[in-house]
């Protein structure tokens, strides 16, 4: 008979004497609060503790909010999946907590035949040696050691999962679908269809990535069988986010929204951090959709602190910061991307993620191009498109558009239209890039064309970038002649300032007002208007948008008379066209040098 104080629990040993927490004969490493978290759950097994009663048990005569206590079940429940047990610790709704550990529907019994049992894993087998790994996150050990843990048939139908988890945070999804897909079936068979549904939306959500819209709501589908009316449970939270996401996926960001919403109500309702951060990070992502600019960045910066700080799991980690980011480069929001970026590396390389994922690639490309360091973000840019195949194809369109952003800023427009080319061709409308391309080519009348095409449809991407290309729009329509349809543009843009705050698109629609207003014979109106671009591009931290802003100051100072002014910003320009070397800067710098110095033989003369 054991002493007291010392509890057994699955392949599990805790001795509140020694203050000891052993799994299969080997030491765990504990908190001390998640220690005395697990100990107080073990010795009132019998019922539910309250949050008041852990608060006040666990922080004794401190005040500390409900995230604390949030933080240490996270903890705890980190250290149960080491031996596979993790669902034992239950989260009871507006209550408190509750650890089961003799259910006989608990989803972690592997399915043997009649009479047999399932043992306990010897210390050192290749299961146990899994289960560690993933806690910490050691993801290729974890995959190496499931499948030699599946050769011999020691895996929980649960341990398909987090084998699945290893597999994707080391880029590799495709192979976790049979494994995502045998969890689906051995839940089923066992009669534990509510679980079965979290595996089928798993599979939903990497044929979405894969670009498989048919396979993805195939499996959305089986999961709303297998979840049937059970309506208030995590996994119906987690069926509305994939939801929304494929309704995104279909251009009907309203359902998406209206989705997403639900997603979010579950995830508050049952204090599920991860349901409720992905259901709120996507209500954000549709509301900038639809327009609802100021109020869908609050949604998404705070899905991240809350998801982010409740130890989720890499992929979910994932999809906040990515959801974020997209957001961000699509409306041009280069200071909150740069922002995002940069802790997002940091958070993959926190969860063992050692490769970055092609997204994350693609981000920091772009924003590398934004701020003018071209070749290393050609370089990051290509290595996207290696990874992107892997884990998120859908995406290659658009990091070849970003790869002829890049090109167009050095000045290799043949290599600019080629990365154009590809990107329409693998799906993605690759604007306004390359409408500017065609203004540099002279063809301003098939880049008007173009831009207006862009607006039309229903995608997110195209609803997201609306900002950009109507400012481009704008600045293509004047200098076709169009001052109409360019007034026009500009009045929308300037009618919902809450809708594009971003510096990049005010930047933008004061270079389209300048090209109006130089249309109009109005040079010192757009010569301020032009200052202010300067201004926004140097807010930005963007030296190629504000060097091809200075240049076109510098020919309508050089018009005004102002040699000064326009040896000024030609100073400027120049110091950025050896900076981030752009053949296209040099060319124009030493065009309206001439121009310049034409000008002022004339006034001497």
């Amino acid at each position: 008979m054991l002493p007291m104080g010392v509890y057994c629990f699955g392949d599990f040993e805790l001795n509140e004497e020694s203050r000891a927490l052993r799994l299969a004969g080997r030491e765990v490493e504990a908190q001390p609060l998640v220690f005395d978290f697990l100990a107080m759950l073990l010795r009132n097994q019998e019922r539910a503790l309250s949050k008041d009663e852990l608060l006040e048990t666990l922080w004794p005569g401190v005040t500390v909010t409900e995230a604390s206590l949030q933080r240490v079940a996270s903890l705890a429940r980190s250290i149960l999946r080491q031996g596979g047990i993790e669902t034992a610790l239950r989260n009871l709704p507006r209550f408190g907590y509750r650890i089961y550990l003799d259910s006989p529907a608990a989803p972690e019994n592997k399915i043997v035949p009649a009479g047999e049992v399932s043992k306990p894993s010897s210390p050192g087998s290749p299961i146990l040696l899994a289960r560690a790994a993933v806690a910490a996150r050691k993801w290729r050990e974890a995959a190496a050691s499931f499948a030699e843990a599946d050769a011999t048939d020691e895996l929980l139908t649960a341990d398909l999962e987090e084998w699945a988890l290893a597999l994707e945070c080391m880029g590799r999804p495709a192979e976790a679908i049979p494994l995502l897909a045998r969890a689906v079936t051995e839940y089923g068979v066992a009669g534990e269809r509510l679980r079965a549904a979290s595996p089928a939306i798993t599979l939903a959500m990497i044929h979405l990535e894969r670009g498989e819209l048919a396979a993805a709501n195939g499996w959305h589908k089986r999961a709303a069988q297998l979840i049937d009316g059970a309506t208030e449970s995590r996994e119906h939270g987690l069926w509305c986010w994939m939801g929304a996401r494929i309704k995104g996926a279909e251009a009907e960001p309203e359902h998406a929204l209206a989705l997403a919403e639900q997603a979010f109500e579950v995830g508050k309702q049952l204090e599920d951090p991860v349901v409720e951060s992905l259901g709120l990070i996507y209500r954000g992502f549709f509301k900038l959709c639809l327009g609802e600019t100021r109020s869908g960045q609050e949604d998404q910066d705070f899905a991240a602190a809350l998801g982010l700080s409740s130890d989720v799991d890499p992929i979910v980690g994932g999809i906040l910061y990515c959801n974020i980011l997209w957001a961000c480069r699509n409306f041009g929001d280069w200071a909150r991307a740069n922002q995002w970026t940069l802790s997002y590396e940091g958070w993959c390389r926190g969860h063992g993620l050692e490769e970055l994922t092609g997204s994350c690639r693609l981000h920091r490309a772009e924003v590398l191009g934004v701020h003018g360091t071209l070749k290393e973000a050609e370089t990051l840019v290509r290595a996207a498109l290696d990874q992107l195949a892997l884990d998120a194809p859908w995406a290659t369109g658009d990091a070849l558009r970003v790869l002829g952003d890049i090109h167009l800023a050095a000045g290799d427009f043949a290599e600019a239209e080629t990365a154009y080319r590809a990107s329409h061709a693998a799906g993605w409308d690759p604007q306004p890039g390359l409408a500017l391309l065609q203004l540099e080519q002279g063809q301003a009348e098939a880049a008007f064309s173009a831009l207006e095409r862009s607006l039309v449809g229903n995608r997110w991407p195209t609803l997201q970038r609306r900002g950009m290309v109507l400012a481009t729009l704008a600045k293509v329509a004047a200098r076709t002649d169009r001052l109409e349809r360019a007034k026009q543009v500009i009045a929308e843009l300037e009618s919902e300032p809450q809708r594009w705050p971003m510096a990049s698109i005010r930047a933008l629609t004061a270079e389209a007002k300048a090209e109006l207003f130089m249309r109009e014979d109005r040079l010192v109106e757009a010569a301020w208007e032009l200052q202010t671009a300067c201004s926004r591009w140097a807010e930005i931290g963007s030296p190629t948008s504000c060097a091809d802003a200075r240049l076109s100051l510098a020919a309508l100072l050089i018009r005004l008379g102002d040699r000064t002014g326009a040896e000024l910003e030609l100073g400027t320009v120049l110091a950025v066209a050896k900076k981030v070397d752009s053949p296209r800067f040099m060319r124009r710098y030493d065009e309206l040098k001439g121009l310049l110095a034409g000008a002022k033989q004339e006034a001497l003369g």
